[in-house]
């Protein structure tokens, strides 16, 4: 289905991020993968390759405007394009409002939100002079109802949203659709931080008795990457089993 297009996602050497980039490989498009360590983000360039998968890996802090330029222009010195955009790049710095300091807020709306401004302003330069582009972010559903002690976290996944909004609108003249992610609780390194009694209590809340596969999130963002959703844009699709019914 994606066969030689090119996908950039940022935060793809763990998580969700490295889930999107395995799906979409496997369905023959050329994944960049896009990590603050650059070394590792070449090795799991390489273990694709070993696999027969199309995948090139490049370090970036999403952070830095100028950084992330630099790293588009060398993924466009060699692939000449940039197809599907996924902004995944993101952190979790917990604490109650009282107790959060003031770094921990900076960097999560950085990382998170910045980030995801940087990386679509410089990329959709791209989409925008070949007249078509699909970009997908990932949000959260503590950026739609909000949690306790992710005051950073919910704010800057909320901003994503927005965001998403008033990008879709300037896009969408471009032929360029611009839709948000919104997943649940989801078996990553974050849930693995979560203690035992508390897990059980968020699986009693939902609706599907299960916690998420990084495949479920995978699964819509090569929806919205498809041509199947050419006609949707500057919306917001939920998967949490779900928990915010």
């Amino acid at each position: 289905m994606f066969k030689d297009e090119v996908v950039l996602i940022t935060g793809s050497t763990r998580g969700i991020g490295l889930g999107v980039a395995q799906a979409f490989a496997d369905k023959g498009a050329c994944v960049i993968i896009i990590g603050r360590n650059e070394s590792q983000a070449k090795e799991i360039a390489t273990q694709f390759k070993a696999k027969g998968l199309k995948a090139d890996g490049f370090g970036c802090d999403v952070t830095n405007l100028a950084n992330v330029q630099e790293t588009v222009n060398k993924i466009l010195d060699i692939h000449k394009r940039i197809d599907i955009l996924v902004n995944n790049a993101g952190i979790t710095r917990d604490n109650l409002l009282l107790r959060l300091d003031e770094n921990d807020w900076d960097e999560v709306i950085k990382i998170n939100l910045t980030g995801t401004f940087n990386v679509t302003k410089i990329v959709a330069r791209v989409m925008l002079k070949a007249r078509k582009g699909k970009i997908i972010s990932i949000s959260s559903i503590s950026g739609t109802n909000g949690n306790i002690g992710q005051a950073n976290y919910a704010a800057s996944k909320a901003g994503i949203i927005g965001f998403t909004k008033s990008v879709a609108k300037e896009f969408a003249h471009r032929n360029i659709t611009v839709n948000v992610v919104v997943p649940g609780f989801i078996n990553t390194e974050m849930i693995a931080k979560i203690p035992e009694a508390m897990l059980q209590k968020i699986l009693e809340q939902i609706p599907l008795s299960r916690f998420g596969e990084v495949e479920d999130v995978a699964g819509v963002c090569m929806f919205l990457a498809s041509p199947a959703a050419n006609y949707i844009t500057g919306q917001t699709i939920v998967v949490d089993g779900g928990v915010t019914i």
